[in-house]
């Protein structure tokens, strides 16, 4: 088989999880629900180790509410079908990787927690970019974790929060915005 043979698999391949995943727009639409709560939690007069603590607790079932959203938007969030589904598996669990950070920033350095965490959640979709064929998740990995670091270093936890909401809520309208775009040029072929 040759190179341009073996790369226009590859591409087909990346299609496909993108069309059948939906280009993991439930796991973005989940990220909603848990940048809100954050929200919440930042908004509330609680002591910074609390804050810190509950956003943590907060984010641990993101899986469930994905799996949620999956049922609602008609995604199969268990087909294993495409053999791209386990590396965006890993893509996924990469950011277990780095919540050690996280941690690391709520003892060093507690009220910039929020800050790192952002941060963190951005640049672990730049993969999905890739695998999703998506510009929406190259762009704004990029965007989520600068505007973190900016808005994160300047203003209080619950700015950073209601910042990081208000992108994520754009990011799935651009998302959504480019699966409509990839469902009405599959239909066409």
């Amino acid at each position: 088989m040759k190179n341009s043979e073996r790369v226009e698999m590859l591409n087909a391949l990346r299609r496909d999880m993108a069309r059948s995943q939906k280009k993991g727009l439930h796991f973005i639409l989940a990220a909603v629900v848990i940048w809100a709560l954050v929200l919440a939690i930042h908004a509330c007069p609680l002591s910074m180790t609390l804050k810190n603590i509950l956003t943590i607790c907060c984010s641990a079932p993101i899986f469930m509410i994905a799996v949620g959203f999956s049922k609602l938007i008609k995604v199969d969030f268990f087909d294993k079908s495409n053999p791209l589904y386990k590396p965006g598996i890993l893509f996924a669990m990469n950011q277990m990787l780095y919540i050690p950070i996280s941690i690391w920033a709520f003892y060093a350095c507690p009220e910039k927690m929020l800050m790192i965490y952002a941060i963190v959640t951005g640049a672990h979709l730049l993969p999905y970019g890739w695998l999703y064929v998506s510009s929406a998740y190259s762009l704004f990995s990029v965007l989520i974790a600068a505007a973190a670091l900016v808005v994160g270093w300047i203003f209080p936890s619950w700015v950073l929060a209601a910042a990081m909401l208000l992108l994520f809520i754009i990011f799935c309208a651009v998302l959504y915005a480019e699966v409509r775009k990839a469902e009405k040029q599959f239909a066409a072929c």
